[in-house]
């Protein structure tokens, strides 16, 4: 392949990935002109060092200098100063000659300026095609990024385990468990991806969860949001784990629990519906909570919920992508999937396509993407 290196920068941006949040997930690469290794990285943890500085610092403690070296990155380096300064003059300070780059920076603040401030100071850019492969890969692994820095609200991932014939529960509720350990473990490296993990009030009130991850390693446990209408979370909830981000969205104001809640280490924010006629409603705005996930720097979103709030996401066409675990097993009645219609014709189906189905475990997992939903 005429880019190794720059699949390698792909393969180190994977690391990232359980890390970098809110920050994207970059590699980096720094190699002779003729192609000899001399430093590697990747973005580490918000207010870190980026792949690019991780690089040059690989190489100086390799004793190697990188004057005159080739730069390859996943992501364009960044001009600004935000929570560190700008990669770009830091590669212009070490004496790179030349940078090879999956993409384009998405963000405002960058969108083509780190480029543009390389190529003024002599360096040569070279930036792949949108439809090469690594450049969608990177772009894949940093959906969520892309997403909010160009639609303003998170890429929303919908997980639901579920029996063959689609359900998520016994009419009694039961859904423990339907899939098995694998899949389980597996929908905990998911949530530990993503930036934050969202329920519903009848999923806390119901199943008592935690909604955090522990079946594989993290450096970090995303944040989590809870759509709680009438403020109904109970003060002894295992949600509440110390160090982790708690928004709760509610749609009737009640000072007295609000005030609990917040004594508890949670955020509570009020953004009530409204009727066409502009009075509130009692359910949460969820277009307008996507929008203020968004300015929480909350790049993908991870809905573990029950039938109704899914459905709600469904019928607001809110839902980016599924991530279904089928289990080899029929439950008959139950609850379903998601909750929503009724249509009156198929043209009105959610439309999707299938990204990858993979067997975990006993169980199938489909990701499957709704139609045109990445056209950003």
């Amino acid at each position: 392949m005429p880019y190794i290196h720059l699949e390698t920068a792909c393969t180190l941006a994977r690391a990232a990935l359980r890390v970098s949040e809110p920050n994207p997930r970059v590699g980096c690469v720094l190699t002779t002109p003729g192609g000899t290794l001399l430093g590697q990285g990747h973005t580490q943890e918000a207010g870190g060092p980026h792949a690019e500085i991780m690089a040059l610092r690989d190489a100086a403690a390799h004793g190697h200098t990188v004057q005159g070296a080739t730069a390859y990155v996943t992501l364009e380096p960044c001009s600004h100063h935000g929570r560190t300064g700008p990669c770009c003059d830091a590669l212009l300070a070490a004496g790179i000659q030349k940078v090879v780059a999956t993409n384009t920076d998405p963000n405002p603040l960058v969108a083509g300026q780190g480029f543009d401030r390389l190529r003024a100071a002599g360096v040569a850019v070279e930036v792949l095609a949108p439809d090469h492969p690594l450049a969608i890969q990177s772009r894949e692994l940093n959906i969520g990024f892309f997403s909010r820095m160009v639609r303003k609200v998170p890429w929303v991932r919908m997980k639901i385990a579920a029996s063959l014939d689609g359900k998520t529960a016994l009419p009694n509720g039961t859904s423990q468990w339907i899939t098995s350990p694998e899949a389980r473990a597996d929908g905990h490296a998911w949530r530990a991806r993503s930036s934050a993990v969202l329920t519903g009030i009848g999923t806390v009130l119901q199943d008592r969860p935690r909604l955090d991850v522990r079946l594989v390693t993290t450096q970090r446990q995303p944040h989590l949001v809870v759509v709680d209408s009438a403020l109904q979370t109970p003060l002894d909830s295992p949600i509440f784990i110390e160090g982790r981000q708690l928004f709760i969205y509610a749609a009737l104001e009640d000072a007295a629990k609000a005030k609990a809640l917040s004594a508890k280490g949670a955020t509570v924010i009020y953004l009530p519906g409204r009727h066409t006629d502009g009075a509130a409603t009692h359910k949460v705005d969820l277009t307008a909570m996507l929008r203020d996930l968004g300015q929480r720097e909350i790049n993908e979103l991870h809905v573990e919920a029950g039938h109704k709030l899914n459905g709600s996401f469904v019928r607001e066409g809110l839902v980016d992508e599924l991530l279904i675990y089928l289990a080899p097993k029929l439950m008959g009645q139950g609850a379903d999937m998601a909750h929503f219609g009724p249509l009156t014709n198929l043209a009105q189906a959610l439309q999707l396509d299938f990204k990858s189905t993979d067997m975990v475990g006993p169980d199938l997992r489909i990701l499957a993407r709704v139609t045109g939903r990445d056209d950003f």
